[in-house]
């Protein structure tokens, strides 16, 4: 059975630290483009009231056990720019999801991305020992699907009338995971992929 156990995740770009109401304000700035929330299950958050209801939510995930939830502090300006998350954690199954991303729309489509999926991926496969990790995604949201399908993800298949979300829309839900097997050539090509961002 693996243990999760909060942690601080450094990279060069980004650091991904507990998540705690300290956040509130960076994330509330950073959250203001309602296209960040379009796929989202909680809807558009935009006031600081509705951030710092997430943020307690999540924290009571993480207090039962099913969520560990981090905010991506940007290095050189020190700010939370975004959210990402262990999610659905499995111990018994030394599984969990990686989702609730989202990220400031400056720093989209950048090193951001690339550096904190290298990190939560490192982390649940070197350290916490999983043999599987998931990720889903709005089956309208292609983008994701794009990319999660470039680092390697295998995409496993499509769960119809999955949720239904805040305002009524029937939501099917896409899968996609990498188990312990693949990660050693995912993680080859995260780590490439960074290296060619420094240089650009």
């Amino acid at each position: 059975m693996i243990k999760i156990q909060p942690v601080t995740l450094a990279g060069q770009v980004v650091r991904l630290e507990m998540l705690s109401a300290r956040h509130v304000p960076d994330l509330t700035e950073a959250g203001q483009d309602a296209n960040i929330w379009k796929y989202m299950v909680y809807g558009t958050i935009q006031t600081s009231s509705q951030m710092a209801e997430l943020v307690e939510e999540l924290l009571r995930r993480q207090e039962k056990g099913t969520d560990l939830p981090f905010a991506v502090i940007h290095l050189t300006t020190n700010r939370a720019i975004g959210m990402t998350r262990f999610m659905d954690i499995r111990p018994q199954d030394h599984a969990l999801e990686i989702g609730g991303t989202w990220y400031e729309p400056s720093y989209q489509r950048t090193a951001v991305n690339t550096e904190s999926k290298l990190l939560l991926l490192a982390h649940a496969f070197d350290v916490i020992g999983c043999i599987r990790v998931q990720f889903k995604t709005d089956s309208r949201n292609i983008r994701s699907q794009e990319a999660l399908e470039r680092i390697g993800a295998l995409r496993e298949g499509v769960l119809r009338n999955h949720m239904i979300l805040h305002d009524g829309y029937i939501r099917d839900s896409v899968y996609y995971s990498i188990i312990a097997s693949e990660w050693p050539g995912v993680k080859e090509y995260l780590v490439r992929k960074l290296q060619r961002s420094a240089k650009d």
